[in-house]
């Protein structure tokens, strides 16, 4: 019995981490969403390949800031709070590919896949870099 017991001290810790990911993942897909000028859930449900680049690279940027924050947080609160700053970090790169093309929303709602990939892979090397800055 003494062999179970921190696995089941183990298990439901990561029961916990695993819940508020996921809930942290619906509220970034959310507040992401509605940031952006453009409905890319909608444009995705209508075959939209470049709002499915730019939010498939927003989702992967958050979810990587968000694996580091669990990996290295002290205490839930702790990594509640690094979930908001990796929200905040994705919205940063919206707005960074937004200063360099002022149009993004429109290219992306014309479908432009160029504009799509760009913001995309811009969310991820956010989301690394962020996960990057996350340890202590």
């Amino acid at each position: 019995m003494d062999a179970i017991a921190p696995l089941l001290t183990g298990l439901s810790a990561f029961s916990l981490y695993f819940l508020i990911s996921l809930i942290a993942l619906l509220l970034f897909k959310v507040v992401y969403t509605l940031f952006t000028p453009h409905d890319e859930w909608a444009l995705v449900k209508e075959k939209n390949v470049a709002a499915g680049c730019a939010l498939s690279g927003a989702i992967i940027g958050f979810a990587i800031a968000l694996g580091s924050a669990a990996s290295n947080s002290v205490s839930l609160i702790d990594f509640a709070v690094w979930a908001v700053v990796a929200l905040l970090a994705q919205l940063v790169a919206y707005l960074i590919v937004r200063l360099f093309m002022p149009k993004i929303s429109q290219r992306i709602e014309a479908d432009e896949l160029p504009a799509g990939l760009v913001l995309g892979a811009t969310s991820i090397a956010i989301g690394i870099i962020n996960a990057a800055s996350m340890t202590y």
